[in-house]
């Protein structure tokens, strides 16, 4: 299936790419979830307008992350949860809490979906999560799990 992304799919590519997916993966998660439009002739018009929005905010957002990047990788992270006494977590770690976390922190508003987790985080301590600001810019950010009281 020849899709065109609405917005940045990590591992798939960026808004305005015109890219081949599996059918089920789609049809049942991007198109829903409005990360992407099916192609069409007439939707190349889209890709074309697209592209031309985002070279134009390149450069200016690419000066933008690179100075979010020290903010967020200076700043320090800590994230109240529940837990147990072992450290183990009532569930896991979301990315929107992360997010929270991250703005309450001073490090700035940033999108939930922006958060790659390389592996759930269920347990206190420190771990460290990655924030793609950019194409071309990622920043690494410690967060501190620590148990509410």
């Amino acid at each position: 299936m020849k899709i065109i992304l609405t917005h940045e799919v990590s591992g798939l590519g960026a808004a305005g790419d015109v890219v081949e997916v599996k059918d089920g993966y789609g049809r049942n998660y991007l198109l829903p979830k409005g990360l992407a439009l099916p192609w069409t002739k007439g939707g190349q018009k889209q890709v074309d307008s697209i592209n031309r929005a985002r070279q134009t905010r390149a450069v200016k957002s690419l000066e933008q992350a690179q100075s979010a990047k020290g903010t967020l990788e200076n700043a320090k992270v800590t994230l109240p949860v529940r837990a147990g006494d072992n450290g183990r977590l009532f569930g896991g770690v979301t990315t929107a809490e992360i997010a929270e976390a991250v703005e309450a922190s001073g490090g700035g508003s940033i999108d939930r979906r922006t958060v790659e987790v390389p592996s759930p985080i269920r347990t206190t301590g420190e771990h460290t999560v990655t924030v793609r600001l950019h194409p071309e810019v990622l920043a690494t950010v410690t967060l501190n799990v620590v148990p509410a009281k």
